[in-house]
């Protein structure tokens, strides 16, 4: 095993409540009303997408760059003050550390909520740090993954990737990576290659190097 790649909102830090608050202040801002079932639609998803997604829902008529404004800034607002690790996330993380394991967070959120949360997680934690900024397609795609190892000059098929979401699992898949897949809002089925678990804390490094004589 040659790096574990993290997943930011719903697997490092449990940022789909405040997602979920800032996505209902701007569909109201927009004129419409939002539902748990919207922001299970959005889970893993791109920024883009998301703004797409709420102006079409709505049928307003604001520029989607102050849509998108809008997203941001709320987001980075609350993480100042709400950011919290999800249950064995910083565990996990200080036993990779500790073991010298290479260890980078792949994001599908743009910079300046990567910053707000690793301000509270600690940067030093990880060797690299992939946002939406960084790629020209986000997840589902692999190319945020492919980055990464690129980045840490590893083989995909030797590293794992944790995730919590459909399009995060398909983005580490589709890459070459073992999958370890944490379902926050939408069911993930078990399948070659990916392991299933109900939290990280059930995941340590002996569990992650496991995956390479399993599978």
């Amino acid at each position: 095993m040659d790096a574990v790649l993290f997943d930011m909102d719903g697997l490092l830090v449990d940022t789909e409540k405040v997602w979920f608050e800032v996505e209902t202040e701007v569909v109201e801002r927009l004129g419409g009303s939002w539902g748990p079932e919207h922001g299970a639609a959005l889970v893993g998803g791109s920024w883009d997408r998301t703004v797409a997604y709420m102006l079409d829902l709505t049928g307003s008529g604001t520029a989607p760059e102050e849509v998108a404004r809008w997203l941001l800034d709320g987001m980075v607002e609350r993480l100042l003050v709400e950011v919290e690790p999800m249950p064995g996330a910083l565990e996990l993380l200080s036993e990779l550390n500790e073991a010298g394991v290479v260890t980078g967070l792949v994001t599908s959120s743009l910079k300046p909520v990567a910053d707000a949360v690793l301000d509270v997680v600690g940067r030093h934690r990880f060797t690299v740090v992939v946002t939406a900024d960084d790629v020209t397609r986000t997840k589902p795609d692999p190319e945020p993954y492919l980055t990464a190892c690129r980045v840490l000059g590893v083989r995909p098929e030797r590293c794992v990737v944790l995730e919590d979401s459909p399009n995060g699992v398909a983005a580490g898949t589709a890459a070459g990576c073992r999958v370890v897949a944490v379902p926050s809002v939408v069911p993930i089925p078990a399948a070659p290659g990916r392991l299933v678990v109900p939290s990280l804390i059930e995941v340590d490094l002996k569990v992650l190097r496991a995956l390479f004589q399993e599978f």
